[in-house]
């Protein structure tokens, strides 16, 4: 491990530390902004501001969009370890598939 990889993982930079680890949301402020429960997940601090952003524009396709890569960023990291975590078990089983 680098010395950069260190304090990358030290300051929770690193490769299995989400997007999104910063401040999650709260159960309180999903439900004050009305999310419905499918988006509620890891991510949902990043999609609230950008809800707002999008009412406060009209969903005017060309706005908001440094919170809406912010959220899809977000939501592909959480993707992305998903599917390690698939491989992983589907490593345990020695290739077996769970359906």
């Amino acid at each position: 491990m680098t010395v950069t990889e260190t304090v990358k993982e030290a300051i929770g930079l690193g490769h299995d530390a989400p997007v999104s680890s910063a401040i999650p949301a709260t159960r309180k402020q999903m439900s004050d902004a009305r999310l419905p429960l499918q988006y509620r997940d890891s991510c949902a601090n990043l999609l609230i501001p950008l809800n707002k952003c999008r009412v406060q524009n009209y969903y005017m396709p060309w706005t908001c969009t440094d919170e809406r890569h912010g959220y899809e960023k977000c939501q592909y990291e959480e993707f992305k370890i998903r599917v390690k975590k698939m491989e992983e078990l589907r490593a345990e089983r020695g290739g077996e598939r769970s359906n």
